[in-house]
């Protein structure tokens, strides 16, 4: 059932049933010790009018606390445009070749895509981690559906967004005075564990530290093949402030 269909009547059929295997899959419990999280994010070209046949750069990093990062980036073709509600078509199968390339298995995988919050209840965060049989958690920058909410001013103040009455994703300050991030739960995770994921993964940037270097990571293969690096430019090595990979309060999520 887990798959990447090729066309959007496919698509909304597979949702629907992920939704439903979402339901009954059994809740991630942590393991004991420092977690392995990683990020996962896909870039389009400067200036993409997000059309089909576009190059794409897909990044994976993975932060466990006293490790060094794990990496790893897959280049492909877009093969489906950017249509809201239909991301799996475009980025899915790229980001699950990224996650697959790591060379450690993530205890938890963050996305830069929704969960429940979502259509058809299965955006793409659920979707991935259906396929790779991972718990994720979607980070966004605003909801897609979810009436928007805007939580307290201090870090860890979160306001719970609601789709047709149920809390599908909650809006999060993970930085006090920043914009708060939109925190969705997808596979295998419920909203409790999914912001105590994103929490305990979060530094002094704004984005959680596992997915804000898979970005800068995707963004650098992006401009090395667009000819955008300065001569002779080589990547420094991942730099992160060690939260991520910490357990969350309280013995983690339940």
């Amino acid at each position: 059932m887990a798959t990447w269909p090729a066309t959007e009547e496919e698509l909304e059929a597979l949702q629907r049933e992920l939704a439903l295997a979402a339901d009954a899959a059994p809740r991630w419990l942590p393991p004991p010790g420092p977690l392995a999280v990683a990020g996962v994010f896909c870039a389009s070209p400067t200036g993409s009018s997000g059309r089909a046949g576009e190059p794409m750069w897909a990044a994976a990093v993975l932060l466990r606390e006293g490790r060094e990062p794990r990496r790893a980036v897959a280049r492909g073709t877009a093969p489906a445009p950017y249509r809201p509600g239909f991301l799996a078509l475009r980025e899915g199968a790229l980001l699950e070749r990224a996650v697959r390339g790591l060379d450690e298995a993530p205890d938890v995988l963050l996305v830069n895509a929704t969960g429940r919050d979502h259509p058809r209840r299965a955006g793409l965060a659920l979707h991935l981690g259906a396929v790779l049989d991972l718990p994720t958690v979607g980070i966004t920058d605003r909801p897609l559906l979810a009436s928007p909410a805007e939580p307290g001013p201090a870090r860890g103040d979160r306001v719970p967004l609601l789709l047709e009455g149920e809390p599908v994703a909650a809006a999060v300050r993970t930085r006090a005075g920043s914009r708060p991030v939109v925190v969705h739960a997808a596979w295998r995770t419920g909203l409790e564990e999914a912001v105590a994921v994103a929490l305990a993964s979060s530094g002094p940037a704004r984005t959680p530290e596992p997915l804000r270097l898979a970005r800068r990571l995707a963004r650098v293969a992006r401009a090395g093949d667009e000819g955008r690096l300065p001569p002779g430019w080589r990547d420094p090595p991942l730099r992160t402030d060690g939260s991520a990979g910490r357990r969350p309060p309280g013995g983690g999520p339940r």
